[in-house]
């Protein structure tokens, strides 16, 4: 399973880079330290993967620790970004395959 991650994680960094949703700069300690799910009163969804999920995901996989089993990022991504706007459809694809990646190995 830990092999399918990784090229999902790039995948996922790479399409929010196209997308231009990839931040330059990180927000700040305070902005990261939310306890909330997904930081959703800090932090945009995209910051969110891009400073707290994917640098989390990958300390596990380079760790060779556990990794979550049960995984829900697409009912959010989905929230966040218009179904409608076709742009974002290979950006679901990913987050839809990480869910299923992460649930489905168990």
């Amino acid at each position: 399973m830990t092999e399918q991650i990784q090229p999902l994680l790039n995948a996922l960094a790479s399409e929010l880079k196209q997308l231009e949703l990839w931040s330059a700069q990180p927000p700040d300690t305070q902005a990261l330290a939310s306890r909330l799910p997904f930081c959703i009163d800090t932090l945009r969804f995209e910051q969110w993967l891009q400073f707290i999920f994917i640098p989390k995901m990958q300390l596990l996989l380079d760790s060779a620790s556990p990794l979550p089993s049960k995984i829900a990022l697409l009912p959010m991504a989905e929230q966040i970004f218009n179904q409608s706007d076709t742009r974002f459809n290979r950006l679901l694809s990913i987050i839809s395959a990480l869910d299923s990646c992460l649930t489905e190995a168990r």
